[in-house]
């Protein structure tokens, strides 16, 4: 089959699926295409694939000249000048959607030649499940704007199964059950249409080792078990230390280097399995002293893998990826800790501006906890001085001034439903 056939074959099928809608902003990443590269990024199996679809659905609908190509797809010959093909075949106008870009040859090079000559005609849209899109090689800084995709918010969780928004008890039952539903197996789209719970950690399971074995292990050439192992590490712990992860790891009888296991630790964030977040500190020195507070890229992962739901640590994973959901690369997002080892859970600031600090308390029953939780976040609030300060918690809504800070404390459902499109 000649390469013009298959690009046919995939602009075809993608313009006939039928796909479900997501809370992403569309007309913005069209608008932004008449002038920049748009990368779209995130994890493996978040939908990045249907994004693109229905961006070619869209422009088609609207009677614009666009194509949509596959470019992992095995029936390209390797080493073939595949994008050349693809413009040869497209022309040198409208917008080519070119999905897992990375996978061709000189990717790079390409993108770069080709909106210096054509971007007055072409606009090129592009995604990949590695994160170095965000920071681009020198060919295509100042060419590239990316945008980061998750697995599906708790909003776009509602819509996949049908659940309405309903202000009712009936209404609130649905959604509460379903919150629970997505704790335990997460947002990724072909999770939550799933029925069966086996099958659902079956799928979870198969992507948790394509990602680690596609994305980690062989970029970084390591062996595939110590990077299994490595993984798993991660997800049950809740700081990380290259330190601590290299004497468990040869504990086990891995042949590893810490320098490895940075390296592992980058790979692993840069495929979005990942995050590690940092402390806040003004200090360089601080910054790579203390340990990282870990979370996954989507937080079905920890049940699937480990067997065990920590609710308290699911909901911080929930509120990291909302918020960097929202941020979009905007904000900088970090965890607060004193001498006296107070702490807080997220810090997000846009420059030298702490705009919210967020303590996520799973239960706020019990005084001692609740006390220790507010004195942590009081204590932030006080040296940071940020415009909001926040306690994510069960059911509960008051405003109140604790030690001279007001606090707004929200249930998280509901955090989450009010806020996802802000």
């Amino acid at each position: 089959m000649e390469a013009k056939d298959v690009f046919e074959e995939w602009d075809s099928y993608a313009k006939r699926q039928t796909l479900r809608d997501r809370e992403i902003d569309f007309g913005g990443i069209i608008r932004n295409a008449e002038r920049k590269i748009v990368a779209v990024t995130g994890i493996r199996r978040s939908g990045k694939s249907s994004v693109l679809m229905l961006l070619a659905q869209r422009l088609a609908a609207s009677g614009k000249k666009v194509c949509y190509i596959n470019l992992e797809d095995s029936r390209f010959a390797k080493g073939t000048a595949i994008l050349d093909e693809a413009i040869k075949w497209f022309g040198d106008s409208g917008t080519m959607l070119l999905d897992e870009v990375t996978s061709a040859q000189d990717w790079e090079g390409w993108l770069a030649r080709t909106h210096d000559q054509l971007k007055d005609r072409l606009k090129v849209i592009v995604s990949s499940s590695r994160r170095a899109l965000l920071v681009p090689s020198r060919p295509l800084r100042g060419r590239i704007l990316p945008y980061e995709l998750y697995p599906l918010s708790f909003r776009e969780f509602l819509s996949f199964k049908g659940v309405e928004t309903e202000k009712t008890t009936a209404g609130r039952g649905k959604i509460e059950k379903a919150f629970t539903e997505y704790v335990k197996y997460g947002g990724f789209p072909e999770v939550a249409l799933t029925k069966e719970e086996v099958d659902k950690v079956r799928i979870l399971h198969s992507y948790f080792r394509d990602i680690v074995g596609l994305d980690i292990a062989e970029v970084s050439v390591e062996d595939l078990a110590a990077v299994e192992v490595f993984g798993k590490y991660v997800l049950g712990c809740s700081y990380f230390s290259a330190s601590k992860c290299l004497g468990f790891l040869k504990g086990l009888g891995h042949k590893i280097s810490k320098a490895k296991i940075l390296q592992l630790e980058h790979f692993s964030q840069a495929s979005y399995l990942f995050f590690f977040v940092g402390i806040f500190s003004h200090n360089l020195k601080d910054k790579s002293q203390y340990p990282r507070k870990a979370y996954g890229g989507d937080v079905g992962f920890r049940f699937a893998t480990t067997g065990k739901l920590d609710i308290g640590r699911v909901w911080e994973n929930l509120v990291l990826l909302e918020l960097k959901r929202r941020a979009q690369g905007q904000k900088e997002i970090s965890y607060w800790k004193n001498k006296l080892g107070m702490e807080t859970d997220f810090v997000v600031r846009q420059g030298t501006q702490a705009l919210e600090v967020i303590q996520v308390v799973y239960e706020m029953g019990d005084e001692k906890t609740s006390e220790r939780e507010l004195k942590g976040l009081v204590a932030c609030a006080n040296e940071l001085k940020p415009k909001k300060a926040i306690v994510l918690t069960g059911e509960r809504a008051e405003t109140r001034t604790v030690g001279g800070v007001r606090i707004h404390t929200h249930a998280i459902l509901d955090w989450l439903l009010e806020e996802a499109t802000r």
